[in-house]
C-alpha cells in the first residue's frame, strides 16, 4: 500500500467488498482521506488518522461520536460502514455535497440541534470527554491584552470573568458536541446538512456550539458573520429542532448561555490559530505584535469581531456588564491602532 492507496484490510474486504478505484481527497494534516469505489459500484469514504501522540484518542472520539450520531431520527452524519482500529481507519457512507444556499446557517442549525440531541446519559464515561471550558490562564491572558491595548480593565471585570469561567465549567447538558462544527465540516446534501470530522467531539451543553453562529465559527478557517435577521432565524430553527428531538428546552436561559459562550471564545487566544499551533504560546500577546492570516480573515480581524459581538450581546445587562463595556473599549482601541482592519465576510467561500 502507498500513500495514494487506502488501507483496506481483509476484514473490510470480507464485510464491504473489494476496492477497485480510489481518489485522494483534501484533508487536514492529521488525517488521510480517500473516495473509494467498491467492486459493487458503491462509493465509500475511507479515513485514516495519521499516527501521532493524540491519534488514537482522536480516532476513538471520531468513531464513538459517529456511532452516537447514527441514532438520530433525522440523519446528521455519514453512517459508519466499517472500522479497522489497528490502522486507525474508519469507512463511511459517501455523501454528495452541493453548494450551500444563501441562508445555509438555518439548515445547519437544525442539523446541529439534531446532532446534539443524539447523546444519552449512558454515553458519559465512554470515549468522549466532557467539554472543556477556558481557565484562569485564559482570563489572565485576556486581561494582559487589555493592558497592552492601553484599556484599563479594573477589578470588577476580573471578578466577572472568573465567575464566567465557573459558569461555563458547570454548564448543564450532555449533548453530543461536534468539537469543530465549521464550514468545511458540513456537507450540504439534497437531504439536509450532514457533519463530518468528529475528532474533537465531546459531551456538554449544545448552546456552546450554537454560539458559533454569533461569534463567527471560532475554531475554523472560515469566519463569517450573519445578519441579525438570519441569525435570529437560525437560532430559532435550532431551538425548534431541539424541542422536536427531545421534548425539552435546551436550557433555562438560552440568551444568557449564548452570551457566556461567546465571551468564553473571546478569552481563548488559541482560537486565533489553527489546531496544529495551539497550546504553544500566548496568542493574545502575539496578536499585539503581529498579525497573521488564517482562512478568510486575519487574527486581528477575528479578535475585533469577537470583541464586538460580546460588547453588543452583553451590553448594559447581566453578569457580564463590565466585561461588555471593556470589550467595546478594546475593540475601539484595536481599530484605532490598526485602522485597516476590515469586517469579517458575510458569505462563506
Amino acid at each position: 500500500m502507498t500513500r495514494d492507496q487506502p488501507p483496506f484490510g481483509e476484514a473490510l474486504r470480507a464485510e464491504l467488498g473489494v476496492p477497485v478505484e480510489s481518489v485522494v481527497l483534501e484533508s487536514s494534516p492529521r488525517s488521510r482521506v480517500w473516495r473509494v469505489e467498491l467492486e459493487s459500484g458503491v462509493p465509500v469514504v475511507v479515513k485514516q488518522l495519521v499516527a501521532g501522540p493524540e491519534a488514537a484518542d482522536r480516532y476513538a472520539r471520531e468513531v464513538a461520536a459517529l456511532r452516537i450520531a447514527g441514532r438520530a431520527q433525522v440523519a446528521v452524519a455519514p453512517r459508519v460502514l466499517g472500522v479497522q482500529p489497528g490502522q486507525l481507519v474508519v469507512v463511511l457512507e459517501h455523501l454528495e455535497h452541493r453548494p450551500p444556499a444563501e441562508d445555509w446557517i438555518v439548515g445547519y442549525a437544525e442539523s446541529l440541534a439534531h446532532l446534539h440531541a443524539t447523546a444519552r446519559a449512558s454515553d458519559a464515561g465512554g470515549s468522549l470527554p466532557r467539554w472543556s471550558a477556558p481557565g484562569e490562564a485564559d482570563v489572565a491572558a485576556f486581561l494582559r491584552l487589555a493592558g497592552a491595548l492601553e484599556v484599563p480593565a479594573g477589578d470588577e471585570v476580573a471578578v466577572e470573568l472568573r465567575a464566567l469561567v465557573e459558569r461555563l465549567e458547570e454548564a448543564p447538558g450532555a449533548a453530543l458536541l461536534h468539537g469543530d462544527p465549521c464550514p468545511g465540516n458540513d456537507l450540504h446534501t439534497p437531504d439536509g446538512v450532514r457533519f463530518i470530522d468528529f475528532e474533537q467531539a465531546s459531551l456538554g451543553s449544545g448552546l456552546m456550539e450554537l454560539a458559533y453562529l454569533r461569534i463567527g465559527f471560532p475554531t475554523c478557517w472560515c469566519v463569517t458573520r450573519a445578519s441579525d435577521a438570519l441569525l435570529a432565524r437560525a437560532e430559532s430553527a435550532y431551538l425548534s429542532a431541539w424541542r422536536d428531538a427531545t421534548g425539552t428546552e435546551p436550557g433555562e436561559d438560552v440568551e444568557a448561555a449564548l452570551v457566556d459562550a461567546c465571551a468564553g471564545w473571546v478569552l481563548r487566544g488559541d482560537a486565533l490559530v489553527q489546531r496544529a499551533e495551539r497550546g504553544v504560546t500566548d496568542q493574545l500577546a502575539r496578536v499585539v505584535e503581529e498579525d497573521w492570516e488564517w482562512g478568510t480573515v486575519t487574527a486581528r480581524q477575528r479578535l475585533a469581531h469577537r470583541l464586538g459581538v460580546v460588547a453588543e450581546s452583553a451590553c448594559g445587562r447581566g453578569p457580564l456588564k463590565r466585561t461588555a463595556e471593556l470589550c467595546g473599549r478594546m475593540r475601539a482601541a484595536a481599530l484605532t491602532r490598526w485602522p485597516d482592519l476590515a469586517p469579517v465576510p458575510v458569505r462563506r467561500p
